[in-house]
């Protein structure tokens, strides 16, 4: 299954440490993919009756803990461009490949902190971002006043990432514009015919999925999963087909996590999910009502990491409820967002 990719609220979120671990890298819409958990599951499950009941640790500052099992599917942000339009400017794809040089998840965390929190614009954050990380050209020539039209979707994040993509081809000499078009339903046949827009930020394991369902069917086999080259493997290929070319992954990735609070995790020494389960059972789960059932949430962490609940509250999806909950000490581990604005928040 794969999480509905939430809208980025404009009001200000609850504040989570900055100092947040998250997975990166090659190790899972708005929400993010998920898949279900793999067999090379945790053997942390044999420690289990070892382990001890830990009450929750009440504090305004979280965590997330490392998924060092993979039970997510890899989302990383990717570049998706048209193919026509690519392949008549081999210079557009590159441009696009240092931004996701330069972008990890704590730059996308940042990122959404000040235009989510901090209430500045998609556009002035973007272009602040691309001058302190250098990521415009000196060449400002290369794209010679052609019009270039990039792709957000209708939530706060995307539409960061596609000003950033903008800033730096106008940086290039192209006429760069950014377009709002709402969800990937609407926007993605726009991309495939490449007249209205012709680049937008993605997020691998979502979109490869997406592709796959509609080549495949609703019950298509999975492609997506926690390996990042495997995905984008997956993704290159079903792209081809749609009329899509892809640029390089970033570091940063949208996907589901689950954070503890601050004096938790340094009470108990945890970095990673394994560690939890190693030192803790008994918990008390906090996300919204499908957790119970979906394979990358309770049912997987069971699986995966032989944790064990003695109690589960159905809260929001990486909302403030589940936020507040952590921190009022209501339940120990609960699901957010790795890209949530407010874990960069103080």
């Amino acid at each position: 299954m794969i999480r509905l990719r939430p809208h980025r609220p404009a009001a200000p979120v609850l504040a989570l440490a900055a100092g947040a671990i998250l997975l990166l890298g090659a190790c899972g819409s708005p929400g993010s993919s998920s898949q279900s958990p793999s067999d090379g599951a945790s053997d942390s499950g044999g420690a289990a009756a070892a382990a001890a009941t830990c009450p929750a640790i009440p504090d305004d500052q979280l965590v997330v803990l490392e998924d060092d099992q993979h039970l997510q599917t890899v989302d990383n942000v990717i570049p998706a461009v048209n193919a026509a339009a690519a392949d008549a400017d081999p210079g557009l794809v590159a441009l696009l490949d240092s931004v996701s040089a330069a972008l990890d998840t704590d730059a996308l965390v940042a990122l959404n902190k000040a235009v989510d929190v901090d209430r500045k614009t998609s556009a002035d954050v973007a272009a602040e971002w691309v001058e302190a990380e250098g990521v415009a050209p000196s060449e400002s020539s290369a794209g010679q006043g052609r019009p270039i039209a990039i792709g957000a979707a209708d939530f706060s994040e995307s539409a960061t990432l596609g000003n950033i993509y903008a800033a730096v081809l106008k940086a290039a000499g192209y006429d760069a514009t950014v377009v709002t078009i709402g969800n990937r339903e609407a926007y993605l046949p726009a991309l495939e015919a490449g007249t209205q827009i012709q680049v937008v930020p993605e997020y691998a394991g979502t979109l490869a999925e997406f592709l796959n369902k509609a080549a495949n069917g609703a019950d298509a086999t999975p492609v997506a999963s926690g390996d990042l080259d495997a995905t984008v493997a997956a993704l290159t290929s079903l792209g081809a087909d749609a009329g899509l070319t892809f640029g390089a992954p970033s570091a940063a990735q949208d996907q589901n996590a689950f954070a503890v609070t601050q004096a938790f995790a340094q009470e108990h020494e945890l970095t990673t999910l394994s560690d939890l389960a190693a030192a803790c059972q008994g918990l008390v789960l906090g996300a919204g009502p499908e957790c119970v059932e979906r394979p990358f949430c309770q049912p997987g962490l069971e699986e995966a990491y032989g944790l064990t609940f003695s109690d589960f509250r159905a809260l929001d999806a990486g909302g403030p409820l589940t936020k507040a909950a952590l921190q009022q000490g209501e339940i120990t581990l609960g699901l957010v967002f790795s890209s949530d604005g407010a874990l960069a928040a103080g």
